[in-house]
């Protein structure tokens, strides 16, 4: 019984660790109430880096050109595509004269970088604001670029917004994935409003021109084939500059993966680019992670032996009461309460799919940017 004794002290340990992050650091994020600012009028370039992308184009270029702003341009980034992606891009050029189309030739040096093609539609952008998407997305709004845009200031020159997948019924998997993606948004959103920014996702990111120049742009960590938009937050972000956008009109939605195949790859390219992440934020995310994994691996372990079973019960009550509390406040700021219920189950796979995905990459190397 010693070992039940010394696993039972460590669960208390580990409720303790699940009450911090739930109960005040993302806590933090789910009592926030985000000031109302004034809808700026500054000029943008909206960017967008498309491989192979051409029927996701014609589906959603004219929820970008449509939008309800006075001043902003279009820059369209053809990264050497084999379909028709550039006659998509040329036939919405015919009809506006804010799209400017960037077409890149691979070079032996960065061939197959996302980043070097970013780089060069950057420098051909007008504007000194950059707004973020991927072909695949879409506003949610007319005023994408209008909240998106006021959240800068004097101090702010980095903007994080938020992008969830839509919605499939009847869809186990796209259930895992939006939550998966609520909940990195959760933590994202978390960290930066305590001060701690880590990561963006490029999907709905906004940064200064001169931001990205002062920086080096990429340079530092061109050698990795991801993290455009999470690696490069991570190196660029500091409690003072960075902002969050958590109004409904500036979400823009993704398509999600329709099999576990291609969502697991996708994951281990994400996890693969967070190994490269500021040594403070990889051991935050790790106590996160460790934690969680412990806390059900202990509780189920505990209770299935009984061991103080009624002290653990309740440990575990409690920590899903506090939970189940802040996410539903922060589910109701992200537009995803009817995740709450599954909360639980999804948790479970999550974890054991992540713990599976380390695994996988200490094996092998996931590819990168189609």
């Amino acid at each position: 019984m010693f070992i039940f004794e010394i696993l039972f002290y460590i669960f208390i340990v580990i409720v303790a660790i699940q009450v911090i992050f739930y109960g005040f650091i993302f806590g933090k994020f789910a009592t926030l109430k985000q000031k109302k600012v004034s809808i700026s009028n500054q000029p943008v370039s909206v960017i967008i880096c498309a491989k192979n992308e051409a029927e996701n184009l014609k589906k959603n270029l004219p929820f970008i050109i449509s939008q309800s702003y006075p001043a902003f341009e279009v820059v369209l980034i053809n990264d050497n595509s084999s379909d028709k992606t550039l006659k998509v891009m040329e036939a919405f050029k015919k009809d506006n004269e804010n799209i400017k189309i960037v077409n890149i030739q691979p070079i032996e040096k960065f061939w197959g970088n996302k980043k070097y093609a970013l780089t060069l539609g950057i420098k051909a952008a007008k504007y000194n604001t950059l707004l973020f998407t991927d072909a695949d997305c879409k506003p949610v709004s007319k005023h994408w670029i209008s909240e998106m845009s006021a959240r800068f200031d004097s101090d702010k020159s980095l903007v994080l917004g938020y992008s969830p997948y839509q919605k499939i019924k009847g869809s186990f998997l796209n259930l895992l994935i939006r939550f998966e993606t609520f909940m990195t948004a959760v933590q994202y959103f978390s960290y930066t409003t305590i001060g701690l920014p880590y990561m963006g996702v490029g999907r709905n990111l906004a940064y200064r021109k001169e931001l990205f120049f002062e920086a080096n742009g990429f340079m530092s960590h061109m050698n990795v084939k991801s993290g455009d938009d999470d690696l490069f937050v991570n190196q660029i972000a500091t409690s003072k500059n960075t902002a969050i956008c958590i109004s409904k009109g500036s979400f823009t939605a993704s398509i999600p993966k329709k099999t576990f195949k291609s969502w697991i790859l996708q994951k281990r390219r994400h996890v693969s680019t967070a190994s490269h992440y500021k040594l403070k934020h990889k051991i935050l995310l790790t106590i996160f992670y460790i934690s969680q994994f412990l806390f059900w691996a202990l509780a189920i372990a505990l209770l299935i032996f009984l061991y103080q079973w009624q002290f653990v019960l309740g440990l575990v009550v409690l920590r899903f009461i506090i939970q189940y509390t802040t996410l539903y406040s922060a589910s109701a700021k992200l537009n995803e309460k009817s995740l709450i219920i599954y909360t639980p189950i999804l948790e479970l796979f999550l974890i054991i799919i992540q713990f599976f995905i380390f695994i996988k990459n200490l094996t092998s190397k996931p590819n990168h940017w189609k």
